[in-house]
């Protein structure tokens, strides 16, 4: 239902306040003739509208007859062609009046006015040079009309008006409203048939087609179609050509651009100079961008603070902070104020170099100022804060940001879970991820999978599983980072089958194109023995045109190799390269290992000079499989030279390098060289593992040097350095073997001060062996704390208590043992 009409509100102007019974009507024109068809005089119709509402209006005046009963029961039933009638006699008669009768139809009647209605307005606007009330109607028009509307416009400009008054401005100001709308082929239409008609556009209109392509090469082309056509450039066109080419990655012809406008008189202008300096600044110039700054002061133009900030970033960037601070003092002396922008960069500058006290001084001078930090300064301090793994004091910015009403921004909050999460705090992260969304804030596709990856990391895999799933239903596309997180997780637990459904309904959903997510579920099956199943998607990717990576045959090869299937592994060596792709040194070094834990040390030195013949450089990793190959042919010697080289062609080795290496030298009965080894690692600042001191306790316990064993386990307890439960269980069960019970429970003691979950297959290992010992009743002590633990005995640790007990006449236990097992169901059949 229309709107309720206010009659002849808009007559208040005083440009069109005059009564049209008061004009003297001529003889409408040949063109309005024609529109008109050919009407009878005024006193020979009384049934066409057109004819009652413009006799009306000469009657009874223009705001009588429009607000009585006639035009309001007849409006509704006007077409079109009737209103184009009306209008364009009052154009003749009145313009001020057809342009009033076109705005109240529209307005008041929500009349949907011809191409006709509005091209008489458009010149009636033009003629009186009302640009704003002009480029409205156009707006409106082409909002209608749409882009590739231009060709029809442009035809019923030059058949229907082009003699009339005005129509070159018309025509200019279709071309300008044609590219406000980004529209620029319809703009570039326009002006080319204004060419033709030899109308000529203004700089306005050409100014803000350049600005459309300013990053385009046809840029260039509109500016030389203005000087061509002779038309007075401004210095915005310059300025925009200077944006386009910088935007172009064309600095120097910027630059070069910049001074041929010298000649010309206009000179450069701030806005030019800007876009230079920034330009500069974003490449790490910031040498250069101080220099175009001084230019300005040289042409006597005054930087404004825009300016300043720009350059006082580009330093920050770069490091340049104590300059980036001095520009600040220059902005005073040159009367340029520093604003909250300007503070801002510095505090970001600051915190770009990691230095978080500085940022604070700058905070500090921010509020002598009284000038208060506002979202964006707190966004930087939480950053910076987190950026050097203190959490805690950016949760307390976050605090002050609710207490000062200001809403922190999803990247203040994606940041705050991130450092979250990797400090293993994914509980507190999700509390903090609830709290963005109660603050009506919409979480992105990098806050889920920020989270995703941290529960992921966690291990917890379903409750990743379900944040996954309530992204999916806000129609947030999953990202490879969240996708390939649940993947790889899925698969490092070992639940492939779970992983396999997940990775379907990937595909089923159309989420599933990128290779790294194949990768993932490729390397799940090639590791966990499915060789059948990664094979199977390795020709699904095929099939799909999806081009594998080398990481795909890695995986591919790796399960070869763990098959045993050497020949087939070494084929597929050979199918990378016929997909474009080179071996890495991962692909070498897997089929090395497969080579060197088969015993087969030729194949495996042929890898090793095809990837010299290559040029691969092999890794640590590579070294470390080498070694391996030589300590197994105990060639030891040969394995300390190895080491040796590795740091002379600077590879490091890590811990499982020298792992593999002293396990040899133990087993050789060399724990002197071992410990030398260890001595060298602590040299070479590498933290031994705790499988190092495993291997090292072992190699004493086996040897028979079980006082050194005591010693280092003792030694490395009392230093509190992390030990597995491996490390006391091999020395109880040597001292069990060698009849020291009071030994073994010592140990036994250690193990359970450091809070290690002690199994019942401990307690059957430390009773089998004293029994087997006859030290019964140091077994029987055992026995008891493991019933003071709450840990109920097998079988099997009952019957060797009896047995033992019986062979030895401890009649009383085991008539004590046979009881205990009746009552506990466990009496053996005999």
């Amino acid at each position: 239902m229309l709107h309720k009409w206010k009659p002849f509100s808009f007559l208040e102007k005083p440009h069109i306040c005059c009564r049209l019974s008061s004009l003297t009507f001529s003889k409408p024109s040949v063109s309005v003739a024609r529109l008109l068809e050919e009407e009878p005089p005024l006193s020979r119709s009384h049934n066409d509208p057109v004819f009652e509402i413009l006799s009306g209006l000469k009657k009874l005046g223009f705001r009588r007859f429009l607000s009585g009963d006639y035009f309001r029961s007849v409006v509704f039933s006007l077409d079109q062609l009737q209103v184009n009638k009306i209008i364009n006699f009052l154009r003749v008669e009145s313009p001020d009046f057809a342009v009033v009768f076109f705005d109240l139809m529209r307005n008041e009647y929500r009349f949907q006015h011809s191409r006709f209605s509005r091209f008489v307005v458009a010149h009636v606007l033009a003629g009186q040079r009302r640009l704003e009330e002009l480029r409205f109607v156009l707006e409106q028009m082409l909002k209608e009309e749409g882009s590739g509307s231009a060709p029809s416009l442009c035809e019923h400009l030059l058949y229907g008006f082009r003699d009339w008054d005005k129509n070159s401005l018309v025509w200019d100001m279709l071309a300008f409203v044609y590219s406000r709308f980004e529209m620029v082929h319809d703009a570039l239409y326009v002006l080319a048939k204004m060419k033709d008609l030899k109308l000529h556009a203004s700089i306005l209109t050409y100014n803000s087609l350049l600005y459309n392509l300013r990053h385009t090469g046809i840029m260039w082309d509109v500016y030389n179609e203005i000087k061509v056509s002779g038309i007075t450039q401004s210095k915005q066109t310059n300025s925009i050509v200077i944006d386009g080419l910088c935007r172009q990655s064309k600095l120097q012809d910027a630059v070069s651009f910049l001074r041929e406008t010298e000649a010309t008189g206009l000179g450069p202008s701030i806005v030019s100079l800007n876009t230079i300096i920034s330009r500069y600044c974003k490449l790490g110039f910031a040498g250069v961008a101080k220099s175009f700054f001084c230019m300005m002061l040289k042409y006597g133009l005054l930087p404004d603070s825009y300016s300043y900030n720009i350059l006082i970033h580009g330093l920050c960037i770069a490091g340049s902070i104590e300059e980036a601070l001095e520009f600040t003092s220059d902005m005073k002396k040159h009367g340029v104020e520093p604003d909250i922008v300007t503070y801002n960069i510095l505090t970001k500058g600051f915190r770009l170099l990691g230095q978080m006290d500085g940022a604070w001084i700058v905070i500090q001078r921010m509020l002598d100022r009284g000038l208060n930090p506002d979202v964006v300064t707190f966004t930087i301090l939480i950053c910076g804060h987190c950026q050097n793994g203190n959490v805690k004091e950016g949760l307390k910015l976050r605090e002050e940001m609710l207490s000062r009403g200001l809403q922190l921004s999803v990247l203040s909050y994606s940041v705050l879970l991130s450092s979250l999460c990797k400090v293993g705090q994914v509980q507190e992260a999700l509390v903090l991820f609830y709290e963005m969304e109660e603050q009506g804030l919409e979480p992105d596709h990098v806050t889920y999978s920020i989270l995703i990856h941290g529960l992921c990391k966690q291990g917890e895999v379903q409750s990743a599983l379900l944040l996954y799933k309530e992204m999916c239903s806000k129609s947030i596309p999953p990202s490879s980072l969240s996708s390939g997180a649940i993947l790889l997780s899925l698969c490092e637990n070992g639940m492939i089958p779970e992983a396999r459904v997940y990775f379907d309904s990937l595909i089923m959903n159309d989420w599933a194109h990128d290779i790294v997510l194949y990768n993932i579920m490729i390397d799940g099956y090639a590791r966990h023995g499915n060789l059948e199943e990664a094979l199977e998607l390795y020709k699904i990717i095929t099939e799909k045109g999806i081009t594998p990576t080398t990481v795909t045959f890695n995986s591919l090869i790796y399960g070869f190799c763990k098959s045993r299937n050497l020949a087939e592994a070494r084929r597929l060596l050979e199918t990378i390269r016929l997909h474009g792709l080179e071996p890495t040194a991962v692909t070498y070094t897997t089929l090395m290992n497969a080579y060197c834990e088969d015993g087969n040390m030729r194949c495996m030195l042929e890898m090793l000079r095809e990837m010299h013949a290559k040029g691969i450089r092999p890794t640590h990793v590579t070294y470390t499989v080498i070694i391996k190959g030589l300590c197994k042919q105990q060639k030891l010697q040969e394995a300390i030279r190895l080491l040796e080289d590795m740091r002379y062609m600077g590879l490091n080795p890590d811990q499982v390098t020298y792992n593999t290496i002293i396990q040899c030298f133990c087993k050789a009965r060399n724990i002197k060289m071992a410990f030398k080894l260890l001595i060298e690692m602590w040299m070479n600042s590498l933290e031994p593992t705790p499988a190092t001191y495993n291997i090292l306790i072992n190699g004493l316990c086996v040897h028979g040097n079980l006082k050194d064993a005591n010693k280092l386990l003792i030694s490395l307890h009392e230093q509190n350095i992390k030990l597995t439960r491996v490390a006391y269980t091999q020395i109880i069960k040597a001292h069990c073997v060698k009849g020291n019970a009071y030994s073994a429970f010592m140990f036994f003691c250690l193990m359970m001060e450091k809070g290690f979950e002690i199994s019942i297959k401990d307690y059957s290992a430390v009773i089998n062996r004293l029994c087997k010992r006859c030290l019964i009743t140091e077994a029987q002590h055992f026995f008891c704390i493991m019933l003071s633990r709450g840990i109920s005995p097998d079988q099997e640790i009952c019957d060797v208590l009896f047995n033992a007990c019986q062979q030895c006449g401890d009649l009383s236990f085991v008539y004590e043992m046979l009881a205990w097992t009746i009552k506990s169901g466990l009496l053996t059949q005999k």
